[in-house]
């Protein structure tokens, strides 16, 4: 049957089931598949906290969205063009996102009175009016893969479970995906067991099959590769690009990586990834709890290594005591923070920017840190070696903030040549700096960076006192001396201040805006799509982002203090504006949600007409 191939800009696709029917497995290949033909990616995930939810209830519901164009895109898109939902409760749970007009592809096997009744459906979706004005195609996903799979030696409960494979066939067939790169992943990822390999092959090219011959499926679509750079790219999720800016780091400075970590939500990924890379001198230690993992990682960086520790915000609380001792004894760390929506335990899987004001000032004491933030999934890579940077150049605690959002989205990532990454080697002290030429003086400063020597313990001569008591100036000998404390705890602070950081970009492209939005973390995308939708309406607006928290770019109060209104849109109650308005004593405008779900460029879009309408 020839059917009709129709070119298409950009589509959003979402994936939707039980949190046991593979939705994040699905989507994972199928934005796998998009990336192999060069189209611009953008991913959302969002899966149960549960590891196994109620089975067909609202709250097990799994989905994956992916959002794919010919041009840069900057989200994972607002609204699904496609839902496949492989059950009412999926159906019910994402209707509400769909345009109308969206294609909604249904498994209509668990359609069943049972399954309706579950999610409050008193009659079925597919029989009743519910579905108006929504291009629906009903598919026995369940029992057409059972079907194709009969002659197969496989069980009937392996044989339901590929039916996510018979979608992506399907879902692969409509949008003109690669068909060979699929079949081979699966060889690899079920080659223990050969029969599973057949099993979700046969399901795949079933699926595959279907569009090909059903009439319900008309027209095929193309999206064609997106102009890009030119290099070589792979599709990168925000947790694995991070893992990979710290092995980075290790290279390009010359040490060994140590990452100290405790299993948490959605932060794990990085110590599973990190430790694949042994052969770059990364070491890894699950600890029995996050206090442990900290004390280990510091204990690593006073050893002569680049300490890391990950964790969410109920670990940085946990790990709080332990960077206040980094800060006093002027050591290198990096604090990986991937936050998810608190407080408490909160909603593990799902994202939250809450955790700026325990970064920025969640410790005991005076005791300030640096605070970095990566706007998107390949720029974890970059924050990665910028917190590795800062963290062994001024001998500083640097709390790197990610969140679930960028963590678990992926995009395509540029691959860096090698000799582009910043140079990162330290110089350890080896003699005694003192006037006498035989005094190791532990706390004499750098006069440029304000960073003490690092000794490493061993060194012959370099005997020094280590510990959480207040340091003398200098000698690092105990000390109760007033006035030594307040010039200690001011230095300490100076060394954060100093740090020279660029200065943040504003994109005005006409310069005649007289709105700013700033924004920080994973808001970018968001609030960039909004902008520059704004802008191709005539309206002028400004965008400037920040990826330096702590300290501040120099010009940023200049910046804010150029425009009428600031406009500061944060997944919390109004943490950075809180901040912009006491330091910088400007009017921002918070505006504010903790949904647990990224900003929509659309809802953005609309406030900010609003603030330009009232300039």
């Amino acid at each position: 049957m020839s059917k009709q191939i129709r070119q298409l800009e950009r589509v959003v696709i979402r994936f939707a089931g039980d949190s046991g029917d593979g939705m994040q497995l699905t989507g994972d290949r199928f934005t796998s598949e998009t990336a192999q033909l060069g189209n611009d990616i953008s991913t959302l995930p969002n899966f149960p906290a549960e590891i196994r939810a109620p089975a067909g209830t609202l709250p097990g519901v799994s989905s994956f969205q992916v959002h794919f164009a010919d041009y840069d895109i900057l989200t994972p898109g607002d609204a699904p063009n496609v839902l496949v939902a492989m059950n009412p409760a999926a159906l019910k749970a994402n209707l509400a996102d769909l345009p109308r007009g969206a294609d909604i592809i249904v498994n209509t096997d668990e359609f069943t009175r049972r399954n309706l009744a579950k999610v409050g459906y008193a009659s079925s979706p597919l029989d009743d009016d519910t579905l108006a004005g929504y291009a629906v195609h009903p598919v026995a996903l369940t029992s057409m893969t059972i079907g194709a799979l009969a002659e197969l030696d496989v069980s009937k409960k392996d044989a339901e479970r590929a039916k996510n494979m018979f979608a992506l066939g399907l879902l692969s067939w409509m949008y003109s995906r690669p068909y060979d790169s699929t079949l081979r992943f699966l060889e690899r990822k079920f080659a223990k067991r050969p029969e599973l390999v057949a099993a979700n092959v046969a399901a795949f090219k079933a699926g595959w099959n279907f569009g090909e011959t059903t009439e319900d499926f008309a027209v095929r679509y193309e999206v064609k590769p997106a102009k890009m750079p030119p290099g070589t790219y792979r599709n990168i999720t925000g947790n694995a690009a991070l893992s990979l800016g710290l092995v980075a780091a290790g290279v390009r400075s010359g040490l060994p990586v140590f990452l100290g970590a405790y299993p948490i939500t959605p932060a794990s990924d990085i110590l599973h990834e990190l430790s694949k890379h042994k052969r770059f001198g990364v070491t890894t230690m699950q600890a029995e709890d996050e206090i442990a993992a900290i004390g280990a990682a510091l204990g690593a960086s006073y050893g002569g290594a680049l300490g890391v520790t990950t964790t969410s915000g109920p670990g940085v609380a946990l790990k709080g005591e332990t960077i206040s001792l980094a800060v006093a004894l002027e050591l290198p760390l990096v604090i990986v923070d991937v936050q998810r929506a608190g407080p408490s335990t909160g909603m593990p899987t799902k994202t939250e920017q809450a955790d700026l004001n325990m970064a920025l000032f969640g410790r005991h004491g005076e005791a300030p840190v640096a605070v970095v933030a990566p706007k998107s999934p390949s720029d974890c890579f970059h924050a990665a070696l910028e917190a590795a940077r800062i963290a062994l150049t001024y001998r500083t605690p640097v709390i790197l903030l990610s969140d679930n959002y960028v963590a678990n989205g992926s995009e395509p990532w540029l691959l860096p040549e090698v000799d582009s990454l910043p140079d990162l080697r330290v110089e350890f002290a080896t003699a005694p700096n003192g006037e006498d030429g035989t005094t190791f003086l532990p706390y004499l400063r750098d006069p440029q960076t304000l960073a003490r020597p690092w000794a490493v313990p061993g060194t012959p001569g370099l005997e020094h006192r280590i510990g959480g008591l207040e340091k003398a100036d200098k000698t690092g000998d105990i000390s109760y001396d007033p006035a030594n404390h307040d010039y200690m705890v001011r230095t300490r602070a100076a060394r954060i201040e100093t740090i020279p950081v660029p200065d943040v970009e504003v994109e005005d492209p006409d310069g005649d805006a007289r709105v700013l939005v700033l924004g920080w973390g994973s808001t970018y995308g968001p609030i960039g799509a909004a902008c520059r939708a704004l802008r191709q309406r005539g309206l002028p607006v400004a965008q400037a982002h920040l990826r330096h928290l702590a300290p501040m770019p120099a010009n940023l109060g200049a910046v804010l203090r150029s425009y009428d209104r600031v406009v500061i849109p944060e997944m919390n109650l109004g943490q950075l504006a809180h901040v912009i308005r006491g330091r910088y004593l400007v009017d921002a405008i918070g505006y504010n949600q903790v949904r647990g779900l990224p900003f929509t460029a659309a809802e953005l879009e609309t406030m900010l007409e609003e603030v330009l309408k009232n300039v």
